[in-house]
């Protein structure tokens, strides 16, 4: 448990030590900048529309850091070292999900208090917003160390794991978007177990894609 939350806290602070983990925040409040812009100044149509490109952003978000989540510890040899130490890839998978979850999770949900000023949304949207994202991120988190162990050593392993990935997310941002609406609990029910079953999946089947790349 110790060696677990030792890698947890490394990637943590090497996502914010290479400025990774900005990348994912200053795209978030971008799109809340620029969306405005896009739409015009019409404050219900804001609000109506608002809170899903918000969702799309966290999504796309998550994709941005994908191919430094596992590659460069698998060039320099960080997770040869962790099977000679006795440690499962599950293990290390379940670590860097999340380490990935704390480096843009937490960051994302505060970004969204002035990115729904931006775009109009009300008091009860953003609480919805908030508590969607904070059940759906560890799931996006999950997916994204997930697809990065599937396209290591991959050619165009960046491009690949957005056609891998955004696929797999859309149940995430269909439930998601809906559980905005004033009578979307049965959507945040639906996203709370897509987000269960995939952050339970994806340690295993990031943990296989380790596997099978050192075979």
């Amino acid at each position: 448990m110790r060696v677990w939350g030792a890698i947890i806290l490394r990637d943590v602070r090497a996502a914010w030590q290479g400025g990774g983990a900005l990348l994912p925040l200053i795209f978030f409040l971008l799109v809340a900048t620029l969306f405005p812009f896009a739409v015009g100044p019409d404050g219900p149509l804001l609000a109506k529309v608002g809170g899903g490109a918000l969702w799309m952003a966290a999504l796309l978000a998550a994709l941005l850091p994908v191919d430094r989540l596992v590659a460069p510890d698998a060039e320099s040899g960080v997770l040869d070292q962790y099977v000679v130490r006795g440690l499962s890839d599950e293990g290390v998978a379940s670590a860097k999900i999340a380490a990935h979850w704390l480096g843009f999770g937490p960051p994302l949900m505060l970004a969204a208090l002035p990115a729904s000023a931006l775009l109009k949304l009300d008091g009860a949207m953003l609480a919805r917003l908030e508590m969607g994202l904070a059940i759906g991120t560890p799931a996006l988190a999950a997916l994204g160390v997930m697809t990065s162990a599937l396209t290591l050593g991959l050619r165009g392993a960046g491009a690949l794991a957005g056609l891998v990935m955004l696929p797999l997310a859309i149940p995430i941002l269909i439930f998601g978007a809906g559980a905005l609406g004033q009578d979307g609990m049965g959507a945040v029910k639906l996203l709370a177990a897509t987000a269960l079953v995939l952050t339970a999946i994806a340690p295993f089947a990031a943990g296989a894609a380790l596997r099978a790349g050192r075979d």
